[in-house]
């Protein structure tokens, strides 16, 4: 009789599965409203094969960019609560530890997603990726400065030039005060020359996870969701500069993405410990590997509707409630409907321009909107 009775699955943390249509799974609701417990004490951990252990693990919370993420979303008691569709793609990711590709038409608020994620759940600084046909994955993990440290070389060396010849220089060759030029090995302040990327910077090893935003992956060369597999799947990378001198210099101090802070790297490698939160944008105007699809969540955005647009409205502007924003938004949608893409921003910039004490007056008023919502499809066409 023991095999007849229904057993509940087994989830991370020992924890109950969600049953019907219940959310209390979430970790992410979508409301904007700031979390005041650490993500850290509510994330289930991994499945055991994205479990990752890099470290010496850094200390802290994540750098902070209040003002960035404000200037993008608004105040956050205004914030429009996200689909339920929306929402669990973006749990699922958070407890799968994967990346979630996020598709819909331009100007609907994608990259936005990120940032939502951010602020509600307390994760720091977006670090953002915006790609081009150029962009490699070496770009994303770090860029080494060559000739900038050549150059650095023979500065140093021109600076011991001169104060040989000034006499002033210490028994051991050196100028006096100074370390000797070029440092032991010639490997003086090598990590100068070394910058982590956004990607690099999402895969140092925190309690935490950060969010990598990789906008615009429509633009990427072919080669580059491939690429991408062996940091998505591994979580770590090698910077071959600082393996190779790992014996003589076992930890070097690099720059990261963040401005103005720093990472120790050891033996050359970094190896993330709470796999960063990654938001893929793209348009949908090109198909991916099916590699790379099986390895990421995907979540369709649709254009958003009245209810979302006049919440982002009032998440901008402090005033202007009322019924002539409830048309404009109606004309928006109507337009949007009648065929051709409109974005979001442009009817925020309507939006500036009609609630702006200088803007234009009511006699222009149509006109300027024929030309601020142009269909983007019509855009650069004869």
């Amino acid at each position: 009789m023991g095999d007849d009775v229904p057993r509940e699955p087994r989830v991370p943390g020992g924890a109950s599965a969600p049953s019907g249509d219940a959310n209390d799974w979430w970790i992410y609701d979508g409301t904007g409203e700031v979390s005041s417990e650490p993500l850290a004490d509510r994330l289930p951990p991994p499945p055991p094969w994205r479990d990752f252990d890099g470290g010496p693990v850094v200390p802290g919370p994540a750098p902070c960019d209040d003002a960035e993420i404000r200037r993008r979303l608004g105040a956050p008691e205004a914030t429009a609560r996200t689909s339920s569709d929306e929402a669990d793609m973006v749990n699922a990711a958070l407890f799968l530890r994967r990346p979630l590709i996020v598709t819909g038409p331009p100007g609907i608020g994608k990259s936005s997603l990120a940032h939502r994620v951010s602020r509600e759940l307390g994760l720091g600084r977006v670090l953002r990726w915006t790609i081009t046909s150029r962009s490699t994955v070496k770009e994303g993990l770090y860029a080494y400065d060559a000739i900038g440290r050549v150059q650095d070389a023979a500065a140093r060396g021109a600076l011991h030039d001169s104060a040989a010849t000034a006499g002033r220089l210490s028994q051991d060759g050196s100028e006096a005060g100074a370390p000797p030029p070029g440092g032991p090995d010639g490997l003086h302040g090598l990590g100068d020359f070394v910058q982590l990327g956004p990607l690099g910077t999402a895969l140092v090893p925190r309690d935490t996870p950060r969010v990598l935003l990789i906008d615009e992956f429509d633009k990427a060369d072919t080669d580059l969701a491939n690429d991408l597999l062996g940091a998505f799947e591994d979580g770590e990378f090698q910077i071959p500069e600082l393996s190779r001198v790992r014996s003589r210099m076992p930890e070097v101090e690099v720059h990261t993405d963040d401005p103005d802070d720093t990472f120790v790297v050891h033996r050359g490698r970094i190896r993330c410990r709470a796999f960063p939160f990654v938001v893929i944008t793209s348009n949908g105007e090109r198909s991916l590997p099916p590699a790379f699809l099986r390895r990421c969540l995907s979540l369709e955005m649709p254009p958003p509707d009245a209810d979302r647009l006049a919440a982002m409205l009032a998440a901008q502007f402090t005033g202007g409630e009322g019924t002539e924003r409830a048309a404009m938004i109606r004309d928006f949608l109507s337009r949007a409907l009648a065929g051709g893409t409109l974005a979001a921003d442009q009817l925020m910039n309507a939006e500036f321009l009609r609630v702006s004490p200088s803007g234009p007056g009511e006699a222009s008023w149509n006109r300027l909107l024929h030309s601020l919502w142009r269909r983007l499809d019509e855009v650069g066409s004869a």
